[in-house]
């Protein structure tokens, strides 16, 4: 049974959004709760899901036939239940009103005070924000953006369904009026001590990130973190800023930024591989800053040393010569080797929340001679999309929006990423599970032992069919988290989870189990 509800006019933060339809769907008899943003790609996903979706604002021949005049904006909340009941839906809307209306129990109010719905009403309430968080629909982010702008505040544009004309146009003018234009399309940021999106809690410190990469950004800072050292900045750009077209305005402006500021003595740039034209400027920019300098473009590969800069081949890479340019000597190690274990031979398959972590991963395994193939790979003879059923080595990057129709981020959610790990453990050709658990503001509060349940039911069930089954996995994150990494990974190890010391190291140990089985 399914029903929809809609409530024009009223715009929630998709972030929270997801996370109320995750609550939702842990009542009785409720299947699949969905609560977004009127868009067409809402809209779209809800037909995908089986919903009838009343009249939309979009005639297109691909939206189903509509059952009533009403008509869907993007700025409306849509509210989607599947449930077994009558009963079940009704419990679940009135669960939704509750969550909808904050701490304070009304609408529009926190318990902290009002909740203002304009950008001018935010600032007359704290005139003293710089940065605005923009999370609307992509047909209105950047009109709220070039609003923040003008008014002279730094953005960090979480939304995405952004075109590039409006990103160059919006970085062009944001670097014209000394501010910051973090996205479109930017999790994770940390300004001054603050940690933005989804972002660790790290020591202030020394070293300076601009970053075109989300989970690069909080690998590299937890690793920083836990090697003793501390983030000046963390500099989000968005995923696009190193292509061709926007040619990495964020990131050179994020370069110069951090070249000006005397908290921070080394700069470290992370970013998926770049067309080598950008990233030629992207090292010029650094090259001219003056300041020792790391680069890690996921799956470019490592150049020779240039003028202080160094260049890394993976993450954790990045941050140790990071670390070592600011003078600081390593408190922990990472480069473990993989411990003892019995001959483990049969098909890798990963399963991972972070793309840059898949990304990173399915780099590492490429480069040791696998033939893996992912939806994040960068050979194309090896791209695979979701729903594809390949053979031999496999790496998923559950966040892709094939995954998330109706759900929410597993890195908010990670129940996606555990049901395949469970449903792999049946594959009798599956010898090793490959995986990520990412903490931090915005992650899911206790993602380690969602994963231990899996891993270790995975497990007994690869046991009872005589077999046996590495997990493998790495924590991003610190102990000053709220999920507290050391915690995470006791609780993984106990259920038999292999914990690596960083997400490079973890594929490493799988190849070094590959190559113990062939001897």
């Amino acid at each position: 049974m399914k029903r929809i509800l809609i409530e024009p006019n009223r715009y929630f933060d998709s972030v929270f959004l997801m996370r109320i339809s995750h609550e939702l769907e842990r009542l009785p008899e409720v299947g699949q709760a969905i609560v977004a943003m009127g868009t067409r790609a809402t809209l779209e996903n809800l037909e995908k899901a089986g919903f009838v979706i009343p009249q939309a604002n979009d005639s297109s021949e691909s939206l189903a036939a509509r059952e009533s005049s009403q008509t869907i904006h993007a700025n409306d909340l849509v509210i989607a239940i599947g449930a077994a009941s009558d009963d079940a839906i009704d419990a679940a809307n009135e669960r939704l009103r509750l969550l909808l209306a904050g701490p304070s129990g009304e609408e529009g109010g926190t318990a902290d005070g009002p909740r203002p719905t304009t950008i001018s009403e935010a600032i007359r309430i704290d005139p003293d924000a710089d940065l605005a968080l923009i999370s609307v629909p992509g047909a209105y982010a950047a009109r709220e953006a070039r609003r923040a702008l003008r008014r002279g505040l730094h953005v960090m544009l979480f939304s995405d369904n952004v075109s590039v004309e409006d990103e160059i146009a919006l970085k062009k003018e944001a670097i014209e009026r000394g501010l910051l234009l973090m996205g479109p399309d930017c999790g994770t940021a940390i300004l001054n001590g603050v940690p933005l999106g989804f972002a660790n809690i790290v020591r202030r410190g020394r070293i300076g990130i601009v970053g075109a990469s989300g989970t690069g950004i909080q690998e590299i800072s937890s690793l920083v973190h836990r090697l003793g050292g501390g983030i000046s900045q963390a500099i989000g750009t968005g995923g696009r800023d190193l292509s061709r077209d926007v040619e990495a305005r964020m990131t050179r402006f994020g370069i110069e930024a951090l070249a000006s500021d005397p908290e921070t003595d080394v700069i470290v740039v992370v970013s998926k591989a770049p067309e080598p034209a950008v990233a030629d400027r992207v090292v010029a920019a650094l090259r001219a800053a003056g300041k020792p300098a790391v680069v890690h473009f996921v799956t470019a590969g490592a150049r020779k040393a240039d003028d202080g800069i160094s260049f890394a081949r993976t993450l954790a890479e990045a941050a140790v010569l990071g670390c070592a340019a600011a003078g600081i000597r390593p408190e922990v190690p990472l480069a473990e080797t993989l411990p003892a274990q019995e001959s483990v031979s049969g098909r890798v398959i990963g399963l991972f929340c972070g793309g840059t972590l898949a990304q990173e991963a399915w780099d590492v395994l490429h480069r040791a001679g696998l033939e893996v193939r992912s939806n994040v790979a960068a050979e194309p003879a090896l791209k695979i999309r979701p729903g594809d059923e390949a053979a031999g080595h496999v790496v998923w990057d559950l966040g892709d929006d094939a995954f998330t129709v109706g759900k929410p981020h597993p890195m908010i959610a990670p129940s996606l990423r555990d049901g395949k790990v469970v449903r792999y453990a049946n594959a009798p050709a599956v010898g090793i599970v490959l995986t990520d658990c990412v903490l931090g503001h915005g992650a899911h509060p206790d993602p380690g032992g969602s994963l231990a349940d899996a891993a270790k039911r995975a497990i007994e069930l690869a046991g009872k069919d005589g077999r046996d089954l590495l997990v493998i996995a790495s924590v991003t994150g610190t102990d000053e988290d709220p999920q507290k990494r050391s915690q995470q990974v006791a609780t993984l190890t106990e259920a038999g989870v292999l914990v690596a010391p960083s997400n490079a190291a973890a594929a490493g140990w799988v190849v070094d189990a590959l190559k113990e089985s062939d001897e």
